[in-house]
């Protein structure tokens, strides 16, 4: 197929973390473990949860929608990561090149979504006690929830309308391990400044504005804390302090890689490394080794 005086690509190549055979076995290696723990570790979470009716509360409720997504999340470039890592020929043909940047961008967005919720629940569990119940119920937890993945879908399918309607005909290699909106749209065969700028204000804006709002609820949460002064807001507080760790890992490489035009910076790869691998391995293991009712729950449960 023909467009203008140009073949069409049909394919991309992704040229991954690295070209050398040692390292790359090496990441294979260490990927390879990494997806397992995300797998078991997300996956005992949800087990747990739904097997405990004592955990039931909205918290626990909105952590079991976290390592859901999380699984998604890490499905989405794992598995095809680990295959480049050992083939020869690290091909993706465009069709499923498309589809990976829109579950990655759906998945991803959804739980910038969710994470806000998360803070949004423990901004009212401790600084408005007496209305918690009534401000979380089920319903509200819900459709906060539903709101998540509606805001995610939307955010990933202007992407990919917007992407989809550049022709690509010359370059086609990907200088990452996986297919995204910035390394994809420096490959059309057009300019693409103004439209880069709309997916700049789509993606960047909406990574910056869920931390602002991550950032501000949990500043609220500390001044509360500050104020009361009790054993039971400062366990609040540890608790709500690795929340903030794991999101700050999350948002900050985000922020990065989309809040700006896409220009290409060798450490990009790496950098996405930590939103799509690094943080669905931690967030188990962060809601899991410091929550004495989860890890009491998962005791009863073995």
């Amino acid at each position: 197929m023909t467009l203008g005086n140009f073949s069409r690509v049909t394919e991309f190549i992704l040229l991954g973390l690295s070209d050398t055979r040692e390292l790359q076995i090496f990441f294979f290696a260490f990927f390879f473990l990494a997806y397992a723990m995300v797998l078991l570790g997300n996956l005992l979470i949800i087990v747990t949860v739904k097997a405990d009716p004592k955990l039931s509360s909205p918290m626990y409720f909105l952590l079991c929608n976290l390592s859901f997504i999380d699984i998604c999340c890490t499905s989405v470039t794992s598995p095809r990561m680990l295959v480049d890592l050992i083939s020869q020929r690290k091909t993706i043909a465009f069709e499923d090149c498309i589809a990976q940047l829109f579950f990655l961008h759906f998945v991803g967005a959804t739980e910038m979504f969710l994470l806000t919720v998360m803070a949004y629940d423990r901004y009212t569990a401790i600084c408005k006690p007496l209305h918690y119940t009534a401000i979380m119920s089920r319903q509200v937890c819900w459709v906060l929830v539903f709101a998540c993945w509606a805001g995610g879908f939307l955010h990933s399918i202007v992407q990919t309308l917007l992407t989809i309607q550049f022709p690509f005909c010359g370059p086609n290699a990907i200088d990452n391990y996986f297919c995204d909106v910035p390394p994809v749209i420096r490959l059309a065969c057009m300019d693409v400044h103004v439209t880069e700028w709309l997916m700049v204000s789509n993606s960047g804006l909406i990574s910056l504005a869920c931390f602002l709002v991550l950032v501000t609820s949990y500043t609220f949460i500390l001044v509360t804390v500050r104020v009361r002064f009790t054993e039971g807001h400062w366990k609040a507080l540890s608790t709500c302090a690795s929340h903030l760790m794991v999101v700050t890992l999350f948002f900050i490489p985000c922020i990065f890689i989309y809040l700006r035009p896409f220009t290409s910076f060798s450490s990009d790869k790496h950098v996405c490394v930590i939103y799509t691998v690094f943080c669905p391995v931690m967030n188990p293991l962060i809601y899991t080794l410091r929550n004495n009712e989860v890890k009491a729950s998962m005791w009863k449960l073995w």
